[in-house]
């Protein structure tokens, strides 16, 4: 199902939950129930209930988007370090530099196409990719320098690899969730006790009080769907994509 259906349906059902509620605590309602009468605490209490929840909501929103943000970074130095692998061995003699290349070329290809996917659907990385990351390693720090001129390209080279492994190893802790259970826990209890003080402060079926109450509850169910798009950083349809890759490497299809 699309995700763009699964918010649309989400919002509707929030909305629905709440007018239908209200309908039928006002069919149930004794007749000579004031519902201009609100008392002063219950007034305080849903302000203060709401404050909190839209603070916790922030704070929510603002730590899935920063994972998403520094996986989008890790996937933007590992390929930026394997660029500059395939830039610096020009200065080796041509099968080394061309084997090093196409090892590299094997290892962005796998990433953009078998590996991604397994990160989409597992949460993890492949045992392929790996092995082709660590193929490039041994091409870079197995070969030795036959002058000065290839001698001063070797560390670069090295600290490269290093760079990438490490943005590999970030992209891999990177590939679950981010949000603990406990976390979920209280974003959802904090929904229905938002949306039930709603009724706390005695709502009518005037059609602007419903539009209000359905508006109010499908924008909590908008911003619980934005946390949980989040969430996963390479899974869902907010989340980082392989673009670092395909921009330097052409050649690579995706």
């Amino acid at each position: 199902m699309p995700e763009w259906l699964v918010l649309t349906l989400a919002m509707l059902a929030a909305c629905a939950v709440v007018v239908v509620i209200t309908l039928v605590r006002h069919r149930r309602a004794a007749e000579d129930e004031d519902t201009t009468e609100t008392p002063d605490v219950i007034e305080y209490m849903t302000m203060w209930i709401g404050v909190i929840y839209a603070i916790v909501l922030g704070l929510a929103i603002a730590g899935v988007w920063e994972a998403r943000s520094a996986a989008q970074d890790h996937v933007q130095t590992e390929a930026v370090a394997l660029h500059e692998i395939t830039e610096r061995v020009r200065v080796y003699p041509p099968e080394v530099r061309d084997r090093i290349r196409d090892d590299v070329n094997a290892y962005v290809g796998h990433v953009v196409t078998t590996e991604w996917k397994a990160m989409s659907e597992k949460g993890e990385v492949t045992e392929r990719g790996t092995e082709l990351f660590e193929r490039i390693r041994v091409d870079v720090t197995d070969y030795r320098p036959a002058d000065d001129f290839e001698a001063q390209a070797y560390q670069p080279l090295v600290d490269q690899v290093t760079a990438a492994d490490q943005a590999r190893l970030n992209r891999a802790d990177s590939t679950g969730a981010t949000m603990p259970g406990v976390v979920w826990f209280g974003l959802i209890i904090g929904a229905v006790v938002t949306i039930g003080m709603v009724f706390a402060l005695q709502i009518r079926r005037t059609p602007r009080e419903l539009v209000l109450a359905g508006v109010f509850s499908a924008l909590i169910a908008f911003m619980l769907f934005l946390i949980w798009d989040f969430d996963a950083p390479y899974s869902r349809g907010l989340s980082a994509s392989t673009d670092p890759f395909l921009s330097l490497f052409p050649g690579v299809k995706g």
